[in-house]
């Protein structure tokens, strides 16, 4: 009995097997926090139990000897299939779509937490041109009062024999300098703090607002601690202090919503994620329901000796 040896009905359970590991990835891939590495692994596994029990009772299905044997693991291979279906189908395969059900909510709490990041630099530039203020002030009336307290003229290191006025605009020079370093921004090379960290805002932004499966994670792992690690970048910059001044550090709170939570809680199977599971199932069992037995089967009956014999040629 001639069959194709690769037909449509093997290409959909083939199909079918890495659509379903693919899914299983996702939700792996989420429960782990973004470990692709054991989550990779763990889909390929998943694949090919499933493919390679759809394929091995569809070749036991259409084998032309050896019939009773065959139709034995045939059944054996069949129920383990089932069994690693039901398996699978409480986890990992519906744990995106539980995950993604949260969406609305998580998109909100990291945006929310992106927002607050973007601000934090100009609430940061705030600070240093309010600082460089109120130091410009101090130094005027300083100069201002040289003769009535010459000591706190000295301790701002003011000299005498330079113009005062230039001297204020080298100490403001300073001060601006040493709030915003050369490492601050880089509007160039874009190597500056603020261009590095804004440039990973923005991709955050939008992974978060297009929900992609793989760097939605990234973004739940990071943004708090590279959130935190400017922050306190930021806070170094502020302590530095000039002469006579007198200065509060930078501060910007930050607060942050738990969304790891939402990745790591395992749900129930909802109708949805049972209903795409049965399909899946459905599909790499084409290939073996579609198989007809060889010609030579002697039939149930038959092969379990209810009635008839086999013959030697059909064993």
């Amino acid at each position: 009995m001639n069959q194709s040896k690769f037909s449509l009905a093997d290409v959909l359970t083939l199909l079918a097997a890495l659509a379903f590991g693919f899914e299983c990835f996702l939700g792996a891939n989420f429960l782990a926090l973004g470990d692709t590495g054991p989550s990779i692994i763990l889909a390929a596994i998943i694949a090919v139990l499933l493919g390679g029990h759809a394929f091995g009772i569809k070749l036991l299905k259409r084998t032309s000897r050896n019939f009773k044997s065959c139709f034995i693991w045939e059944m054996i291979l069949l129920a383990a299939f089932v069994g690693f279906a039901v398996v699978f189908a409480n986890s990992p395969f519906p744990h995106y779509f539980t995950v993604s059900s949260k969406k609305a909510d998580i998109q909100t709490k990291l945006s929310e937490s992106i927002t607050q990041a973007e601000n934090m630099f100009a609430e940061y530039e705030s600070y240093a041109a309010n600082r460089e203020k109120i130091y410009e002030t101090k130094l005027r009336s300083v100069v201002a009062s040289a003769d009535i307290n010459p000591g706190e003229y000295a301790e701002y290191g003011f000299v005498n024999g330079v113009a005062a006025e230039t001297q204020i605009e080298n100490k403001m020079f300073t001060v601006h300098a040493d709030l915003f370093p050369s490492n601050y921004t880089d509007t160039i090379g874009g190597s500056g703090i603020k261009e590095v960290a804004h440039e990973w805002l923005a991709k955050a932004k939008k992974t978060t607002n297009g929900w992609k499966p793989i760097g939605i994670v990234a973004v739940v792992n990071e943004v708090e601690q590279n959130s935190t690690n400017w922050l306190n970048t930021l806070i170094e910059l502020s302590k530095v202090r000039e002469k006579g001044e007198e200065a509060a550090d930078f501060a910007c709170p930050l607060s942050f919503e738990d969304t790891k939570k939402a990745f790591k809680t395992l749900g129930k199977p909802t109708p949805l994620t049972i209903g795409l599971a049965v399909l899946a199932y459905a599909l790499m069992l084409l290939s073996w329901s579609v198989t007809k037995r060889h010609t030579k089967f002697p039939g149930l009956k038959i092969l379990f000796g209810m009635g008839g014999s086999i013959t030697g040629n059909e064993l």
